[in-house]
């Protein structure tokens, strides 16, 4: 039954093993496969009734975990955008240049070979419905890494889950419904569309990510449990995904596709919170201990997988796409992957001869990449520093990370945080200065360059801010109270030409006329703001008081027009004047090659 609509105009760092790449066979299957790829973010790997937890209810989670594969001890990032890179590469994402989730940092480098262009080279349909977050702007975004499809969003996270806009390719288009609806049914369509050749399909959700925004059914069946307004949302929309989860299954049946179909199920890190099960691990999203980064990982490929495998070796993300390519019998052509093929392990050939391997967990949130919080996990240790000094665990014996135990263990310790050491030395070498957005691509004419991606002169809180101090996705550029305070945008002008610059801001009447500049490529526009615009914030039906933004309706301010030149360089916004101590609040610059 048709759920939801969407409207068309017309239509870490990671973890790693200290194996290099694998080889994939040659040869390919004769009817290759196709690959049903689903990720949720920030659902922990307790959030699962089949993991032991009694709270919640996920009959086709747990159905996925009998039909295949399910791994004991599969490890991700402790956020998002890492661990995204990873999963696309098969390699860490510090090499990727992935290594934050806001500012650009998040941006995963072009020349990166992902999975989708190695199976598009393939001959593969490919579709990417729900989050990116590995870089808003071609060729960063889902379409210039190979997805011939695209509907969802492509930063950190949406501000609304009712009848939003949602980016269809390169434009945002009006959707009706729930989004876990709207983007099961946009998959759907894609999968009905392909059936008669082999495809990839990546849904990847953004339940149960705040805000925490649910249907009535599903909050009201966990509030009716006990539950508080955020543990109800949190549970409610992933047994949301569960039934959408189970739509996708549906519809593979439906179409004969099931029984050569990899169906492929993870989350993207530990949960959003420390405060509910979660298997007694140690931590949660944003830590580098067990809890931040061990989640569920389910692989179904019926008559090829046996039923009820259970893999207790460790794994991890990097290892998807070798894994995928393996059993899809696709040559890989892109840089050595830094993760191995599981084909074995979910073949279950009993003899086969698994290596120790050594996991290693980074992040580091902060602009300038830093070797700590980092972690190294192994079949029996995870030694853990998080800037201090190295800690060590005996992960057999003390599972949930009770007792440290590097006196008993120094040698261990030694040797573990020697490694790590070498490891962050050879995968944190790159270049991580901030990567410029492409403005005057023939594929993207028109770029927005959102307030979050702004870097603020001299420095956030001094004369200039985001509205949350973080500067997440969505957020805007406020408390601009300095004349000498700026945002500023590295750019790479691709075509010589001239370019429309447009504002999008809000101002309240006591701070209308202020006058602004923009700068670039050595061209600068002005003009004074002469109309208000100070609207309230668009109604969200959020369940818990969220720490994001909230949306609003942005006035549009047309700078003019200005020539410039291609090359790399600086665009800004200066605040001439202040009225009344202040100037406008800055949601974007839209910059537009005109001729």
């Amino acid at each position: 039954m048709q759920k939801s609509t969407l409207i068309l105009a017309t239509g870490l760092l990671s973890l790693c093993g200290f194996a290099g790449g694998t080889a994939v066979p040659d040869g390919r299957p004769a009817d290759p496969p196709n690959i049903l790829l689903i990720m949720t973010d920030d659902q922990g790997w307790g959030d699962i009734r089949s993991h032991g937890n009694p709270e919640i209810d996920t009959p086709v989670m747990d159905r996925l975990a009998r039909e295949g594969a399910r791994f004991e001890r599969f490890f991700v990032s402790p956020v998002c955008a890492p661990t995204r890179a990873s999963l696309l590469t098969g390699r860490h994402a510090l090499r990727t240049g992935v290594h934050g989730v806001t500012r650009g940092h998040e941006t995963m480098r072009a020349d990166e070979v992902t999975l989708a262009e190695t199976l598009k080279g393939a001959g593969y349909a490919t579709g990417l419905f729900g989050k990116w977050h590995n870089g808003a702007h071609y060729p960063h975004d889902p379409n210039g890494q190979g997805f011939d499809e695209f509907v969802g969003f492509a930063a950190g996270h949406w501000n609304n889950y009712f009848d939003t806009h949602l980016q269809h390719n390169d434009r945002l288009v009006p959707t009706r419904g729930f989004i876990t609806d709207v983007l099961t049914d946009a998959a759907l369509g894609f999968i009905e569309q392909h059936r008669e050749r082999p495809f990839f399909a990546y849904v990847a959700y953004n339940a149960p990510h705040s805000p925490f925004q649910v249907p009535d059914t599903y909050f009201d069946r966990y509030t009716g449990r006990g539950f508080d307004s955020e543990k109800a949302s949190i549970y409610g929309m992933v047994e949301q995904v569960d039934d959408n989860m189970g739509r996708l299954l549906e519809a593979l049946d439906h179409h004969g596709l099931a029984d050569n179909t990899i169906v492929v199920f993870l989350t993207d890190n530990g949960p959003n919170g420390c405060n509910r099960y979660n298997g007694d691990m140690k931590g949660c999203k944003g830590h580098v201990d067990e809890g931040g980064v061990r989640v569920p990982l389910f692989v179904r490929w019926p008559d090829r997988i046996p039923r009820d495998t259970v893999v207790r070796e460790l794994a991890a993300h990097i290892d998807l796409m070798p894994t995928l390519l393996d059993l899809a019998g696709v040559a890989p052509d892109g840089p050595a992957f830094d993760g191995v093929s599981l084909a074995p392990l979910l073949r279950g050939d009993a003899a086969v001869d698994w290596p120790e391997r050594a996991l290693f967990t980074h992040w580091y949130g902060g602009g300038i990449v830093q070797p700590f919080p980092g972690s190294v996990r192994t079949d029996r240790w995870r030694a853990v520093n998080k800037g201090n000094a190295w800690e060590l665990y005996d992960m057999l014996n003390d599972p949930g990370q009770h007792i440290e135990v590097g006196a008993q263990h120094p040698d261990v310790l030694g040797r573990l945080g020697t490694a790590y050491r070498d490891w962050f030395d050879e995968v944190g070498a790159g270049n991580f200065e901030p990567i410029p957005t492409g403005i005057g691509y023939a594929a993207r004419p028109a770029v927005t360059l959102p307030g979050n991606e702004a870097y603020l002169i001299p420095a956030p809180g001094e004369g200039i801010n985001y509205d949350v101090a973080a500067g997440w996705a969505n957020d805007w550029v406020t408390d601009w109270v300095s004349a000498e305070a700026y945002p500023q945008w590295p750019v790479d002008v691709q075509t010589s030409g001239r370019y429309e610059v447009t504002l999008l801001y809000t101002v309240a009447e006591t701070h209308l006329g202020s006058r602004l500049r923009v700068l670039v490529g050595g061209q600068s526009l002005e003009k004074t703001v002469d109309s208000a615009h100070d609207p309230l914030p668009v109604f969200s039906p959020d369940r818990v008081l969220r720490k994001e933004v909230y949306e609003k309706e942005w006035a549009s301010l047309v700078m003019g027009t200005l020539r410039l030149e291609a090359g790399v360089t600086q665009l800004s916004v200066h605040a001439l004047t202040l009225e009344q101590g202040r100037s406008i609040d800055l949601k974007a610059v839209r910059v537009r090659l005109v001729r």
